[in-house]
């Protein structure tokens, strides 16, 4: 046993890498160790002979494997040593140069959004992204059987068994800040509300979280005019084109009434969008007369007040102005990506001096 200790206490000292303590581990202590091994052997022996070789087989088990405890903590404090030598540097040179970063394309062009909708007169309202399904769904007239409130569709927050509150997701739309700030503020009203938004879908045009930007006013003798001379003015800011032709069609969204898609007057040439020419339309945004729940639900009297909202999406937009030919690129993190489509973070968007480059 003397012989067997010498052996491996030595061919620890030796161990030159972790590799090689391994190797020795599994000769001495391993399932088929020599340690291991002896130690079966104690049911062959006399009760006399274990009571004697027993403890003096855990006792040398117990200090090899304290020898290789010690002998790897060594070899990591050595290794560490060596990097640590290696990667020295001089703080008193000269600091390398960076680059200058680069803003995102959804940054770029939410504040080129709220530069533009600021210009008429819109305060910029935000709200909680884990909201409860009252804000989310039913403030904002969806049924409880709409298929929008489906697993399949919403990202809905777990719930401890017996936990009574009531149950939170993760908000589809912008629409709850609008409820939230009609029950802050009352009326009038004119908000934008830009933010993260989360849906369970995934493809070249859809992601499981994207950026909207909804838009709210709530006013006396407000009508559908108001709604379609705000699109056209934010149309020709954004896009900056002198003309721009927008058509409503008649459609349904369960908190607008009218509701309406809006189509936007276009043209490609060579994968490059002309807006306010040509013979094709495209849809760019939702939008419709603010439904009288709607607003009682924010605690406006829907007799006094009536009120317009729009919604369109960040992502959709940018790709159409920039043009971006993948909506999951936005969430790749490719630094290549973003030097290519990023924007210069100290040249800030005002319509005065440029939205953009």
């Amino acid at each position: 046993m003397q012989e067997l200790r010498d052996k491996y206490i030595s061919a620890i000292a030796e161990a030159e890498d972790e590799a090689a303590l391994e190797s020795v581990r599994l000769a001495a202590v391993g399932k088929k160790g020599e340690v291991s091994l002896k130690m079966r052997e104690l049911g062959k022996m006399t009760p006399e002979e274990r009571q004697t070789v027993g403890p003096a087989l855990n006792a040398l088990k117990e200090e090899v494997n304290s020898a290789i405890a010690a002998r790897k903590t060594a070899l990591a404090d050595a290794a560490l040593e060596e990097r640590l030598r290696a990667e020295w540097l001089d703080v008193t040179l000269p600091a390398r140069r960076r680059g200058q970063g680069t803003l995102h394309p959804v940054s770029q062009v939410t504040e080129e959004v709220t530069a533009i909708f600021a210009d008429m007169g819109f305060a910029v309202a935000e709200g909680p992204r884990v909201d409860t399904d009252w804000y989310n769904f039913d403030a904002l007239n969806i049924p409880s059987h709409h298929p929008a409130r489906a697993e399949m569709d919403t990202f809905y927050m777990h719930r401890a068994e017996g936990d009574n509150r009531p149950p939170h997701v993760l908000r589809t739309h912008t629409s709850p800040v609008q409820v939230r700030t009609m029950e802050k503020t009352g009326a009038p009203v004119r908000i934008i509300c830009p933010g993260g938004v989360y849906r369970a879908d995934y493809d070249q045009t859809h992601t499981p979280m994207f950026h909207q930007v909804e838009g709210l006013v709530v006013d006396k003798d407000i009508s559908m005019a108001h709604l379609k001379w705000v699109l056209e003015e934010f149309v020709k800011a954004f896009f900056n084109v002198e003309h721009a032709e927008l058509r409503f069609r008649a459609s349904h969204f369960p908190f607008t009434e009218p509701s309406a898609e809006v189509d936007l007057r276009c043209s490609w040439d060579k994968g490059q969008l002309k807006v306010g020419e040509g013979d094709d339309w495209m849809e760019i945004l939702g939008s419709g007369m603010v439904h009288p729940k709607v607003l009682a639900a924010g605690g406006i009297d829907p007799e006094a007040y009536q009120g317009f909202a729009f919604g369109m999406g960040i992502d959709r937009i940018a790709m159409l102005k920039y043009g971006i030919p993948d909506l999951r690129a936005f969430f790749d993190s490719d630094l290549r990506w973003l030097r290519h489509y990023g924007f210069t973070a100290l040249d800030q968007p005002t319509l005065h001096g440029g939205l953009a480059r």
